[in-house]
């Protein structure tokens, strides 16, 4: 079991709470974009991947976790989904899953990667030039840092004897920097959930040099 699915717990097919405060905004994003054919990246048990599905998006999931993959085919079975390991290979076997894709997903994903990277060359990988690239990841920036600090929350939020979990900690001018590294120019910030500024996540939209 991957540390993704250790955190998120792939034991059944309920939705993560994290994606039912993202998906507004996203789905706002896609149709901002004109995406049609999206490929959702770490789409872990599924949810989101059949969320997008019933919105009208031609969408199809991929994972590392078997045991995610099992739990999204069992739970839609009209969609493809299909496991899928993170690494050099990798890209070329996500393009081939979905050609003519033009939107990758990659929601509260990149937090969890030793090699994250991996994540954003594989999407450039699927992406045709001009493609849309949509991540989400933990919101970290000085008023809630400093609210966390206040009162007294940083053990509780590390929590560094919690098995998986969340191992790389984004800010804004971290994660611009390392998409443009990576061949994608940022078109905008979002925040979402709680109050401005306290953001429980950030959603990035890019697209693909």
């Amino acid at each position: 079991m991957t540390e993704v699915a250790r955190h998120y717990g792939w034991v059944s097919d309920k939705t993560p709470p994290s994606v039912r405060v993202i998906l507004p905004t996203l789905l706002r994003l896609l149709r901002e974009r004109g995406s049609r054919k999206v490929v959702d990246l770490g789409c872990g048990n599924g949810s989101l991947t059949g969320l997008l599905a019933l919105e009208g998006f031609d969408v199809c999931g991929l994972d590392a976790d078997a045991q995610g993959i099992a739990l999204a085919r069992k739970a839609y079975p009209a969609l493809r989904f299909e496991q899928l390991v993170l690494g050099p290979e990798a890209a070329t076997t996500a393009r081939d899953i979905s050609p003519g894709a033009d939107t990758v997903t990659a929601i509260e994903v990149i937090e969890h990667l030793f090699r994250p990277a991996d994540l954003i060359q594989c999407a450039g990988a699927i992406l045709p030039p001009g493609g849309t690239l949509v991540l989400s990841t933990p919101y970290h920036g000085y008023l809630k840092n400093l609210a966390i600090t206040l009162i007294g929350g940083w053990d509780r939020h590390w929590n560094p004897a919690r098995e998986g979990g969340h191992i790389k900690f984004w800010s804004r001018p971290t994660l611009t920097r390392f998409l443009q590294a990576n061949g994608f120019e940022v078109d905008g910030f979002t925040g979402v959930g709680r109050a401005p500024w306290l953001w429980h996540s950030m959603i990035v939209a890019a697209r693909k040099r």
